[in-house]
């Protein structure tokens, strides 16, 4: 259980092969505050290169942000496009993978949940979402790319919900 008074750090994350959002969360008493927030890409031609970039970026941000937990959005593909399930299936594979060899837990949430929690909405638009995350965590802006904005409101998810452990994995 999350203790209200300690802050604790969360990362969100929206898996993509070509552009990972995430997004760095302290909550403390209830209360989001911004630490980071940005992009993993992946580029290059081959499906094993942009992987490699991928988890190298995700390990990169757990080492240099040392967050307690991950929270990350769960697959979802229409089933007219089951290759894009594969695909994005590879994604996660890697980021869920630096997460557990860093020691985090990785909590997983459907885009719907995600919404629901923020905006009351679970088909929410993404624009919705994103004055959703620029309201809750008082920016300026609007996150941008919709990636970013993802990955803040999967983060503010998991934190909104008390009854999911934040810990390290323990062997």
């Amino acid at each position: 259980m999350m203790d209200a008074t300690h802050a604790i750090r969360i990362v969100g994350i929206d898996p993509g092969l070509n552009l990972t959002g995430y997004g760095v969360i302290d909550f403390q008493q209830g209360r989001p505050r911004l630490v980071e927030a940005g992009v993993v890409r992946g580029r290059g031609r081959s499906l094993a290169g942009r992987l490699e970039q991928m988890y190298n970026g995700v390990v990169e941000l757990i080492d240099a942000f040392q967050p307690a937990c991950m929270a990350i959005e769960e697959l979802y593909s229409h089933y007219a496009r089951p290759r894009t399930a594969i695909l994005m299936g590879h994604a996660r594979g890697v980021i869920c993978l630096a997460a557990r060899q860093r020691g985090l837990t990785v909590t997983p949430y459907a885009a719907t949940q995600i919404k629901k929690i923020l905006t009351g909405a679970g088909r929410a638009p993404k624009s919705q979402v994103q004055r959703a995350v620029q309201r809750e965590l008082g920016l300026l802006q609007l996150p941008d790319p919709p990636d970013v904005a993802d990955a803040l409101a999967i983060a503010l998810c998991h934190g909104y919900l008390r009854d999911r452990p934040c810990e390290r994995v323990k062997e």
